[in-house]
C-alpha cells in the first residue's frame, strides 16, 4: 500500500481508483463491509483500489478540548487499512482550510483533480464540505459514479459504529469492542524510564503514553504484550490509567511483564493488546496493602491468560 499526504502531486498511476471515503478510525466490521464494496468494484472495473482519509481526525480540530478518542492513531489506522488490501491511501491533513471548502470545491480539487476518481463509495451518513452540505448527492450530481453502503448490524440488530466501539472501551468492555472491531484492540507506544516505583516494590514495568490514543475504562487489565524485534506476545498485569497512589500527571500504560527477565527494553515500541478488565484503578492505605492486591492480580493476569 502507498501512502500519499498531498492531494496535488498524485503521481497517474494512482489516479482513476476506486475510492472508498470516510474517517475509518477503527477499522471496524462496518468500515471492512464499505471497503469490501469498494474492492468489488474496482475489481469489475479493472481499477485500482484506494482509500481518501483525513488527518488528525476532524473531531480533534473541532473539538479540541475533548479528552483523546482515537482507538486507531494515525500510523496504527493505516497499519489495518494495509491489511484490508488497499492499494493507496490518501490521508490528507484536515485543518481549517481543509474544513472550510464548500462541497463543490471538494468535489472539483480533490476528487476530481486530484484524484480523477473513476467511482466513489461511501457509507450511509457521509457528509462533507462546509457545515457539511455536501452528500452522496452532490457527487452524483457532478457526473462521479457513486454506491452508498447501507449500514452493517450484529445479531442484535445494533449496527457497527465507531462510537460503539469507543463506549465499549470506555466501559472496559474488551470482548465488546474486539467483537465490532473484527480484531483486537490494542494500545502502542514507546517505552519510557519512568520514577521506577514498581521495580521498588518488585513489579517493574514497561510503561508507554496513551497520548491521542482513547483512554478506556482506567484499572487493572490481563494484557498480552510484544516488545518491538521479538516475536512473542508475554502476559502481563498491566495499569492503565493515573496510578492514583502515586499521581501521574497523564495518562499511561505500565505492564508488568510476567516472568520477565531483567534486561534494558527501554526506547523499544511495545504493543499492548488488554484482554479483560481485573478491577478499576484504587488507593490503598499502604504500600504493603498494594503489593498484596498486586500479587492477586499478577495471579488472577495468569489464570486468565494461561
Amino acid at each position: 500500500m502507498e501512502i500519499f499526504e498531498q492531494i496535488d502531486n498524485v503521481p497517474e498511476r494512482a489516479k482513476g481508483a476506486v475510492i472508498a471515503i470516510g474517517n475509518f478510525d477503527g477499522v471496524h466490521k462496518g468500515h471492512q463491509a464499505l471497503i469490501a464494496r469498494a474492492k468489488e468494484i474496482a475489481k469489475k472495473l479493472d481499477k485500482p483500489l484506494g482509500l481518501l482519509t483525513f488527518e488528525p481526525h476532524p473531531r480533534r480540530l473541532f473539538h479540541p478540548d475533548e479528552p483523546p478518542g482515537r482507538i486507531t492513531p494515525a500510523p496504527q489506522k493505516a497499519k489495518r487499512l494495509d491489511h484490508e488490501g488497499i492499494d493507496y491511501l490518501f490521508s490528507l491533513n484536515f485543518d481549517w482550510d481543509f474544513a472550510s471548502q464548500t462541497a463543490n470545491e471538494f468535489i472539483q480539487r480533490i476528487l476530481s483533480d486530484g484524484l480523477a476518481a473513476s467511482h466513489i463509495v461511501v457509507g450511509y451518513n457521509f457528509c462533507f464540505g462546509q457545515l457539511r452540505k455536501g452528500s452522496a448527492e452532490t457527487i452524483k450530481e457532478a457526473g462521479i459514479p457513486i454506491d452508498i453502503v447501507e449500514p452493517v448490524n450484529d445479531a442484535s440488530d445494533k449496527t457497527y459504529s465507531s462510537s460503539r466501539v469507543r463506549q465499549s472501551l470506555k466501559n472496559g468492555n474488551i470482548d465488546s469492542a474486539n467483537e465490532i472491531l473484527g480484531w483486537d484492540w490494542e494500545i502502542k507506544g514507546k517505552i519510557f524510564r519512568g520514577d521506577r516505583r514498581g521495580h521498588e516494590l518488585g513489579y517493574p514495568t514497561a510503561n508507554i503514553l496513551l497520548k491521542d490514543t482513547l483512554h478506556p475504562a482506567y484499572g487493572i487489565y490481563a494484557c498480552l504484550v510484544q516488545i518491538e524485534g521479538e516475536e512473542e506476545w508475554l502476559p502481563a498485569a498491566t495499569n492503565i490509567g493515573i496510578r492514583p497512589m502515586f499521581e501521574v500527571s497523564e495518562g499511561q500504560v505500565e505492564a508488568h511483564i510476567l516472568d520477565f527477565p531483567d534486561r534494558d527494553i527501554y526506547d523499544k515500541t511495545l504493543r499492548v493488546k488488554p484482554v479483560k478488565r481485573l478491577r478499576g484503578e484504587a488507593k490503598f492505605n499502604s504500600l504493603d496493602d498494594l503489593i498484596v492486591q498486586m500479587e492477586k492480580d499478577c495471579a488472577q493476569t495468569r489464570e486468565i491468560l494461561k
